[in-house]
């Protein structure tokens, strides 16, 4: 699936800044016609073969530079229910990154430079939203102790409760990533998301961008999402005991029901910068501008500091020793 600008005739993609098709050629706005055709291993554009890898849905043909959306793995069973369009673009993005990354003296001087950012690309992660209802019932037994002092005795009273706590939760689109590509503690850090910007899925969001089809299945995941909602629902049973110097359960009983789960696509710029023979990856969140990444330390820069702290060093101390011999 191709989209063509029917003014020119040039790719048209979307546009996070414009949330809007647009062609790059033309500057034309919502001017696609949508191409049918083609395959994971051919351009619809240019015929030319493409390397796809497997669990590719979106790509880019390396002959002709269009951007191609694989109609086999965006229907049918791959055909996702929602999409969160990208809401900052590839500049945006990079901004980001400089904002978290500019104050490391010690990153290599070429780590954001526009050579390496070409290699920066947006991509639309597979994931897996799941919806529960949770009942959870506590019982304990909680202290509460008061100390004071009277003439030269100090007194502690402790006083003991039956601490009873039902609650009744209702989790909505607790994500998981289903990327084998993706690290899914990175992926957990990209979090939270405004999933009231959802859309319902269009292929031509896509376009512009790479993408994956789901790796693994719903039920495969899902043990990763009800350690989300477990932990947040003692999260919110922790918060509910305050009040109490100690809490002693007895009983800690937490039902979940799962109420239905959504396969959406997640907008993601991902920067590959390989230094030394070793590959640093960062992420952004292409919704909020979230940064994930660790910087390299470029040894040559942490020894040219070393040397001038030491050559201040020196040049106060030769200055010391003058004030003194003139003394």
């Amino acid at each position: 699936m191709l989209f063509k600008c029917r003014n020119c005739g040039g790719n048209v993609v979307y546009e996070p800044g414009r949330r809007r098709m647009y062609c790059p050629h033309c500057e034309g706005e919502d001017s696609e016609d949508t191409i049918q055709g083609g395959s994971v291993t051919q351009c619809v554009n240019c015929g030319a073969p493409m390397e796809t890898p497997a669990y590719a849905s979106a790509g880019r043909c390396e002959h002709c530079g269009c951007y191609i959306v694989f109609n086999e793995r965006v229907e049918g069973v791959y055909e996702p229910h929602l999409l969160l369009p990208f809401y900052i673009n590839k500049d945006l993005a990079v901004g980001a990154m400089e904002a978290e990354f500019s104050k490391r003296v010690f990153t290599p001087s070429d780590f954001m430079s526009a050579r390496s950012l070409e290699k920066m690309v947006g991509i639309y992660v597979p994931f897996w939203l799941y919806n529960y209802n949770a009942r959870y019932d506590f019982a304990g037994e909680g202290t509460k102790i008061r100390s004071w002092t009277s003439g030269n005795t100090e007194y502690t009273e402790t006083s003991y409760y039956e601490v009873v706590r039902r609650m009744e939760l209702d989790f909505d689109r607790i994500p998981v990533d289903a990327s084998y590509a993706m690290d899914d503690g990175i992926m957990d850090l990209m979090e939270p998301y405004s999933y009231r910007l959802l859309q319902d899925f269009e292929p031509k969001y896509m376009s512009g961008f790479y993408g994956e089809v789901y790796n693994q299945g719903a039920p495969e995941l899902e043990g990763r999402a009800q350690v989300k909602a477990r932990n947040a629902s003692e999260e919110l049973m922790q918060q509910s005991l305050s009040g109490y110097s100690t809490v002693r359960p007895y009983r800690k009983d937490l039902n979940l029901q799962r109420s239905g789960v959504k396969y959406a696509l997640m907008p993601v710029w991902q920067y590959l910068y390989r230094y030394r023979g070793k590959t640093y990856q960062f992420h952004v969140n292409g919704q909020t501008g979230k940064v994930i990444g660790k910087t390299p330390v470029s040894i040559g820069k942490v020894f040219a500091y070393g040397a001038s702290v030491f050559a201040i060093v020196t040049v106060i101390c030769s200055f010391v020793v003058s004030v003194l011999e003139i003394l």
